[in-house]
């Protein structure tokens, strides 16, 4: 036998047993026998016998136990009970007063088994192991490696239901930490520090919870849900001050120093938040190609800083004219992580960038924030439209995390956002003569009240939630470019404040709110603010202390609560689901157990994604507190992704949801509905073989019509019973609109339409055939461009998308692969191409040009296949672009 139990110091523990409602006192300690290590249990009741001894193998067991509490933050040391079990002997009940050194004492333990399992040869399937048996606090995993803390060794005698339960423990969803994480050479440096006097001291378990372990990471999770829930007991609010600048430059290049707009203030900021619009007019970067322009501000930018401080670009984000940049003072840019930028596209089609938004978001100590740089649809009368980008931006800007298992942040899921740009809300006063006299008797309290932004979010239309200071500068558009004179051309523009700041969030100051009338260069005066904004540091001592009390307690919990949902509903029915209309449902789900619990959306077996692409479940993973009751939005909408399938039959609104409780169990969630089939998504050839509205069309003949589509390259002869339409009706439709009432029409497929119009426009294709479209110009033909843009097959096929590319640069050659399409995609292409000819004869009306024209259309008719999009470069979207210029300014010769 090894050294008695004195000579282990820290490696025993002096506690009682209990038996029989007796509480004997003893020692227990680790010792060694023939070579392998085990627990020595000295009773002093008996202290002339033996020690008792139970050797540490891999049937042996040793929980330990908690009393049953529900507060997370009690601190205090209550002491421990440990229930140990051996190879041959009955479980025997011990407490240990000292909670530390039991703690220690186990930790030892542990890896006396873990080593003993590496070191060892394959146990038995029914191999016991040690684990911590965890109350209180739910959903957690135990936080040691496989085999080590409950977790069966061989993965292959686990029921069905445990493997994927165990699964998507490993690959689930888990909620982004409030929290600062760890840098990782600072991890090491605490461990180091927490064996000091001075600190409190840091136990395996801590260690591993920040070890990559895929098994203990819905414990981290839990453990971060918690420490944000408490966020208050360590952070302390500090002021820094941002800058946060606009200015609509309307495609000039700099020509003065910008310090009278980033300079005016004594003080040098923390942080510069500085947008542009109209940074670029040209074709060019309308689609999406470099602009010149964009190092020529980001130089000027650069220049005009600050002088007494240094600053470091954080980050830069572009989409064609809108340009966001952010600055940090060198001294705080190691407070700065998790930047993450993204751009959303709300012009013609949802996504061309002449129109939308530029973002940045960050965490800066442990203040999350989103910078937003947007200009939005111009013109006094839309006002609508306006409002409509406004809610696309919203819903359509969500920043990825690199961990994919993490749910995507939306703009509003941030601790400050600020929203800055051209967003182009008028006056409504007609007369710019009025504007103008109230301007020069400085009555702008009178002129604000006729302010749409601010009519707009008094009847929450837009911008509701945030906040704009008092407005005392005059107006900032439009003037004369390069003076201070109000607009003087023939349009005569009625003066506004289309260039705004607002912000949204706790602990954020307005310093002050101006314009910068010095600077000329463009048709917009530049707008600046000045924001002092408290940002949450953490106190490194107050959270270690925190996160070591939760990691206390979480070690103490046993699994004997488990956690449970209750659901309002069940059962989702969606009835008649329509191309392009959203539709939702809401259920409740109710945490009715007595801990804390995550639940997520977990694929089905064989499934990568947890429901079909046209469902969607918001929130689709979160936690609930006991008794916290919670709203779930089940939302079904057909994309160009989805429709082709649904309207084939191939897919129907069909699925099965899995809410998957971790800890707990699976529940199923029903969805069904009825979808009505659309001509935007079917075939031309299909298209080609109705003559009534697809809506009239049995199902069943929908399949037959796109199962028997013609190959590539068939005969024009056809069976003479039904000869197919040489265009499909609804491309007649919407073409034939446009020739008779848009050629004149202004930014034609510039402008996008408005959202209710489009439903009428699909709506009216899909159900009869109508003698005239519903809706603007501007809608009919977004319309025109979505329906292309829904072909399952292009109007010049994938097999041929190659060909068209290396033949660009040879008008004969291009007209040699359209002769190639079968006769429906020929007929097709020649009829666009003959209508936007037609349209550019009046492109001093309606603003269109060969190469916008060109660029549009060759992004719909020309598409790369499916899997090329990712691989298309700049010099194919070139040659594609060429490919059209052939036809648009010398036709289509036979």
């Amino acid at each position: 036998m090894e050294p008695p139990a004195a000579a282990w110091g820290l490696l025993s523990v002096a506690g009682t047993e209990v038996r029989a409602g007796r509480r004997e006192p003893c020692v227990l300690s680790l010792g060694r026998r023939s070579g392998r290590y085990g627990i020595v249990i000295h009773s002093q009741e008996k202290e002339n016998s033996d020690p008792d001894y139970i050797p540490i193998n891999s049937r042996f067991k040793c929980v330990q136990e908690a009393e049953e509490t529900l507060l997370i933050d009690i601190a205090t040391n209550t002491g421990c009970k440990v229930r140990i079990q051996g190879d041959e002997t009955a479980e025997r009940l011990f407490e240990i007063p000292d909670e530390e050194r039991c703690l220690g004492f186990l930790s030892e333990v542990q890896s006396i088994q873990e080593a003993h399992l590496k070191a060892s040869l394959p146990e038995p399937k029914d191999s016991a192991s040690w684990h911590q048996v965890e109350k209180n606090l739910p959903g957690l995993l135990q936080a040691s490696s496989s085999g080590a803390l409950g977790f069966e060794d061989d993965f292959n005698a686990l029921s069905l239901e445990d493997k994927r339960n165990m699964q998507n423990h490993q690959t689930g969803s888990r909620r982004e930490p409030p929290p600062p994480p760890v840098p990782q050479n600072r991890q090491f440096h605490r461990e180091k520090e927490g064996t000091s006097r001075d600190q409190p001291k840091v136990t395996n378990t801590m260690r591993k919870m920040f070890l990559p372990s895929t098994q203990s990471g819905q414990r981290e999770g839990l453990i971060k849900h918690v420490l944000a829930k408490r966020e208050k007991a360590y952070v302390n609010l500090h002021n820094f001050r941002f800058f946060v600048g606009t200015w609509n430059v309307n495609g000039q290049s700099p020509d003065s120093s910008l310090e009278p707009w980033l300079v005016c203030d004594t003080e040098p900021p923390d942080f510069y938040c500085i947008g542009f619009q109209e940074l670029d007019l040209s074709t060019e970067a309308f689609f999406y190609f470099d602009s010149a322009k964009e190092q020529e501000w980001l130089a000027a930018v650069e220049k005009s800083l600050h002088p007494q401080a240094k600053y470091k670009k954080v980050q830069m984000v572009r989409l064609v004219g809108m340009m966001l940049l952010i600055f940090a003072r060198k001294d705080q840019l190691s407070n700065i992580r998790e930047i993450m930028t993204e751009s959303v596209g709300t012009g013609i089609m949802g996504k061309m960038g002449n129109k939308g938004g530029v973002a940045v978001r960050f965490v800066f100590h442990n203040t999350t924030f989103c910078i937003v740089n947007s200009h939005l649809a111009a013109h006094v009368e839309d006002f609508e439209r306006r409002n409509q980008d406004y809610k696309d931006i919203c819903a359509r800007m969500s920043f990825v995390t690199p961990d994919d298992s993490l749910p995507q942040l939306n703009i509003m899921k941030h601790d400050v956002v600020i929203w800055l740009g051209d967003l182009n809300y008028r006056l409504c006063l007609p007369d710019a003569s009025e504007v103008k006299s109230l301007i020069s008797k400085n009555e702008l309290q009178k002129l604000l009240t006729y302010d749409q932004l601010n009519i707009q979010r008094t009847q929450k239309k837009a911008f509701a939630d945030f906040t704009e200071g008092e407005i005392k500068f005059i107006p900032t558009y439009k003037y004369d470019s390069k003076t201070d004179r109000w607009d003087s051309s023939g349009k005569c523009r009625v003066p506004a404040w289309c260039d705004r700041i607002l912000w949204r969030g706790g602990n954020v100051n307005q310093l002050r709110y101006c314009s910068h009338m010095d600077l000329k260069t463009s048709d917009h005066k530049p707008v600046s603010t000045l924001f002092c904004i408290g940002v949450k540091v953490v106190d490194e001592q107050r959270y270690r202390k925190l996160f070591e009390d939760i990691v206390r307690i979480m070690d103490r919990m046993e699994n004997d609560f488990l956690p449970s949902l209750e659901l309002s509903r069940r059962e989702f029915e969606f009835e008649n689901v329509k191309f392009r209309q959203l539709q939702k449902q809401k259920f409740q789900i109710t945490n009715n157990g007595q801990v804390t619990c995550h639940f997520s959306f977990i694929p089905k077996l064989n499934d990568s994604h947890y429901c079909k692409p046209w469902l969607r479940a918001e929130p689709c993973e979160g936690y609930l507190e006991p008794d916290e009751s919670t709203d779930i939005s089940l939302d079904v909408y057909v994309s160009k992704d989805s429709v082709t399938l649904l309207n084939s039959g191939e897919d129907k609104i069909e699925d099965i949801l899995v809410l998957h409780l971790d800890r707990g169990k699976d529940y199923f969630l029903t969805i069904s509905g009825t979808y009505l089939p659309s001509c935007f998504g079917t075939s031309l050839e299909a298209l080609c073989r109705m003559r009534r509205p697809i809506r009239e069309v049995p199902v069943t003949k929908l399949i037959d019509l796109e199962k028997s589509v013609l190959p590539l390259g068939s005969l024009d002869g056809e069976e003479a019973s039904e000869m197919p339409l040489q265009v499909p009706k609804e491309i007649w439709l919407l073409v034939d609109h446009l020739f008779k009432h848009a050629c004149h029409q202004e930014d034609l497929f510039q402008t996008p339409g408005m959202q209710e119009e489009l439903e009428q426009i699909i709506d009216c294709l899909d159900t009869n055939i109508p003698e005239t479209i519903p809706g603007s110009n501007h809608s009919v033909a977004e319309a025109l461009l979505i329906f292309l843009e829904a072909l399952p097959e292009p109007v010049i096929c994938y097999e041929l998308y190659q060909r068209c590319l290396d033949w660009s640069h040879n008008s004969r050659l291009c007209r040699q692969v359209i002769f190639q399409l079968p006769r429906c995609h020929r007929s097709v292409f020649r009829y666009l191409m003959l209508f936007l000819r037609e349209l550019l004869k009046y492109s001093e009306d309606n603003n269109v040009t060969v190469a916008m024209i060109a660029a549009l259309f060759s992004s719909l008719l020309l598409r790369p296949p499916p899997n090329l999009m990712a691989k298309q470069t700049q010099q194919d979207r070139q040659r594609a672009i060429n490919f059209l210029y052939s036809f648009l300014l010398a036709g289509d010769e036979e």
